[in-house]
């Protein structure tokens, strides 16, 4: 059997070439996968860090009594001088990353005089200081034991801490991170008018 090679039509050629772009295609998929994937972790790592900086900042905030004091600077070293806004610099090189705000500043939002029934009395217990005064006349007196208000008071104050990146707006961060926390507070009941407006 002859060949005529007129008639050779290049189909092989033909397949070569669907191979080659099958494979460029599949080089191209494979590349812009990985560029989706590096893209997922980066933004999962940016809101990791974002919220481990909100939470810092809520810890720092409670970690001292000024937000009870005075709740529009609660923040002890705020960031460029803005009252209760905390810069955090992650990778140490100077330049913050992120900038917590904590808005709205914290609030009280319960406050009430602890009975002395919910108190834990025993010579260990810092909750002898909410009864020393009033239970001196009850020395002695077999069974008798007070019913009304301790001396102190309990108050739950909510924090809410917003991270974004730092130099931005809400609009235009990269990152929004808010963190709300609420935290008890141990006050004398004299005060509670105060503490807890």
């Amino acid at each position: 059997m002859t060949r005529n090679p007129g008639r050779e039509r290049g189909v092989t050629l033909l397949i070569v070439l669907i191979m080659l772009v099958m494979l460029t295609l599949f080089a191209i998929s494979a590349m812009n996968s990985g560029n989706i994937n590096l893209k997922a972790v980066g933004n999962m790592q940016a809101r990791s860090e974002a919220l481990d900086a909100s939470q810092a900042a809520i810890d720092n905030t409670i970690s001292s009594t000024a937000f009870i004091d005075t709740p529009a600077n609660a923040v002890p070293n705020p960031c460029n001088g803005v009252a209760n806004t905390l810069c955090t610099d992650v990778n140490g090189d100077g330049i913050a990353e992120y900038t917590t705000t904590l808005t709205p500043q914290p609030a009280c939002s319960q406050a009430r005089a602890v009975k002395v029934t919910e108190l834990t009395l025993n010579v260990h217990s810092d909750d002898l200081a909410c009864v020393q005064a009033q239970q001196q006349g009850t020395f002695g007196i077999s069974g008798a034991t007070g019913t009304g208000d301790s001396l102190c008071g309990q108050t739950v104050w909510d924090i809410t801490a917003q991270t974004l990146t730092a130099g931005t707006t809400a609009a235009t961060s990269s990152v929004n991170v808010t963190t709300v926390q609420g935290v008890g507070v141990r006050v004398k009941a004299l005060d509670l008018p105060t503490s807890c407006p």
